[in-house]
């Protein structure tokens, strides 16, 4: 006998809403029903759960793990999860170094150089090197720069922190947004994207939603850009584009 949806919430930690978006768009659809007319999950539809989050534990959106789904050839699946575990261990420990940089620095009663401090989130900070939005959609006279400059030349250690940690909770909602199934004209992820754009016109320079639309763009052009906004959930990168350009659209109205 099949497991209700109250049943698999429990087991597996989900929400009931989620187990019923995941029916409604198609991506786990209950193959048995009970006598009463509920739909019930089989020990395949519990499978299909299980690879589902790990996808999703991997960083897929909803959409490309229907399509993974669906690949006949499951060993697809685990030669991909495979590469991502790895790159993710690969980054952790590069992470790790650089903290542990950053606790010797503080012991010793120095500092880190800029440089330095971005290497925490990675060799490529996306937020940090939004200048070249800017002088793509927002005009060559060279003012963004300077402004970037001199506000990013008196960060200390600590406001390189809080700056990176404000930047990658806005990156995670984002791709927590996608994962769900939103659509990135939805009011959450437009919500999200003026917060991205208030964060960038905080801590650097004026972030106009032109130049925040071009930027979208640019992480898609770039590839430097796409894999770092792609670290936080493949596809997030054309996900966010989108968002930024409906965010830019909504403004406008």
């Amino acid at each position: 006998m099949g497991h209700t949806v109250g049943e698999i919430a429990r087991l597996t930690g989900q929400t009931v809403r989620t187990l019923h978006h995941y029916d409604r768009i198609g991506l786990l659809v209950p193959a048995e029903r009970a006598p009463t007319g509920y739909r019930l999950y089989s020990q395949a539809d519990m499978d299909r759960l299980h690879q589902i989050l790990t996808y999703r534990e991997l960083g897929f959106p909803l959409e490309r793990i229907s399509e993974l789904l669906d690949d006949p050839d499951p060993r697809t699946h685990l030669a991909r999860q495979h590469q991502l575990v790895n790159e993710r261990i690969n980054h952790l420990r590069e992470v790790a170094r650089t903290l542990q940089k950053m606790m010797e620095a503080e012991h010793m009663g120095t500092s880190l150089t800029p440089q330095e401090q971005f290497e925490v989130f990675g060799d490529f900070d996306v937020d940090a090197h939004t200048e070249e939005a800017r002088q793509r959609w927002g005009g060559q006279d060279g003012g963004g720069f300077a402004e970037s400059q001199r506000r990013t030349s008196t960060y200390s250690k600590e406001d390189w922190q809080r700056i990176n940690t404000e930047s990658d909770g806005i990156y995670r909602a984002l791709a927590k947004a996608m994962n769900e199934g939103l659509a990135p004209d939805s009011e959450t992820a437009t919500d999200l994207a003026e917060r991205h754009r208030a964060h960038i016109s905080r801590h650097y320079y004026d972030c106009t939603p032109q130049i925040h639309a071009g930027l979208g763009q640019l992480y898609v052009d770039d590839k430097r850009f796409t894999a770092a906004i792609d670290a936080y959930g493949e596809g997030l990168s054309p996900y966010l584009r989108e968002a930024f350009a409906a965010n830019a659209a909504r403004r406008e109205r």
